[in-house]
């Protein structure tokens, strides 16, 4: 008899929509007249009217069954109303300035070590990959948690696509930089633009996720619309947001904040509760919505299916 063993963290989740009860409620709002009311109104956080997008079709993507949760999801309304975009301000609650983003038309630029570097708009390059939907942990540094539906397409199809050279160690990435648009770019102590990477071996792994949408729809402004990156076993500020640039590359990147302070924020930030932050424990977290405060677990529960990527690294400062 086979038998079908889920990884440690893969328990089914209780709160989610499913995607047929999601489908039929489209059908019946469609039926009523109210669809394309609805999608032109719906809001995330900030409630406003939405343009359409030539990835609206898009949605809602099927789920992948690997991604499931041991926890409630996070509603919506709290994901997009307490957020860390520091473009937009150094406070939690930016979604009112996140408006002035314009996340169309928007163009990504994937160079370096590659066949041939492409600049490519936003919404093809979308449509070129394997969308699905995955259920997610999030794990903040600053110990609070959350969990999310988000929708795109694995980063290792992005890598496929681009064809780098054997040369390629890492990847870079990059986020807008645009003083007219975030009121945060005018606090020049920070070392603009937000930049982040990963190993070669970190951007092919199953869990690296190239997020274009949340909770069945477009990803909103507030959550690094039209493009971010989700590295779920990683403390949150290495799932960057807007992102314009993908970069192959030789050296290893030096990111945003490993720049501002590496003593606390260093390249790897892999989530382990016996590592503390140099001013604050990581050995729990508060959970968004709730309150409630939960356990941490090593790598954020995906132990299984990273560990092996840093079991060579030596003394490298693994989860800093």
């Amino acid at each position: 008899m086979n038998i079908l063993r889920r990884p440690a963290w893969a328990i089914p989740e209780r709160e989610a929509t499913p995607e047929g009860v999601f489908l039929n409620r489209r059908a019946v709002l469609a039926a009523m007249g109210l669809g394309a009311g609805l999608a032109a109104t719906a809001g995330f956080g900030v409630r406003s009217a939405r343009a359409a997008t030539p990835i609206d079709g898009l949605f809602p993507a099927k789920r992948n069954p690997a991604f499931v949760l041991d926890r409630d999801m996070t509603p919506e309304e709290a994901n997009t109303t307490y957020n860390n975009f520091y473009e937009f301000g150094s406070s939690k609650d930016v979604a009112g300035a996140a408006r002035a983003l314009k996340p169309r038309p928007w163009t990504v630029t994937v160079g370096g070590l590659v066949e041939a570097e492409k600049t490519v708009d936003v919404d093809d390059l979308i449509k070129a990959m394997p969308v699905e939907e995955r259920l997610y942990r999030h794990r903040c540094v600053e110990a609070w948690s959350m969990t999310v539906p988000w929708t795109g397409f694995p980063l290792a199809a992005l890598v496929a696509w681009a064809k780098p050279t054997a040369a390629a160690k890492y990847v870079r990435f990059e986020t807008f930089q645009d003083a007219d648009v975030g009121a945060g770019f005018g606090q020049f102590w920070y070392p603009w633009p937000y930049v982040e990477g990963l190993t070669m071996a970190e951007a092919t792994n199953d869990l690296a996720f190239m997020v274009m949408g949340a909770y069945g729809k477009p990803l909103p402004n507030v959550m690094g619309a039209p493009l971010r990156l989700a590295t779920p076993w990683k403390y949150g500020f290495k799932s960057i947001k807007s992102i314009v640039k993908v970069t192959f590359v030789e050296e290893r990147p030096v990111s945003f904040w490993e720049q501002l302070q590496a003593s606390e924020y260093g390249f790897w930030a892999n989530v382990n509760p016996e590592v503390p932050h140099p001013r604050w424990s990581q050995a729990s977290e508060r959970v968004l919505h709730t309150g409630e405060r939960v356990p941490t677990l090593l790598f954020n529960g995906y132990a299984e299916q990273v560990a092996d990527l840093y079991k060579d690294l030596g003394k490298e400062a693994l989860y800093m």
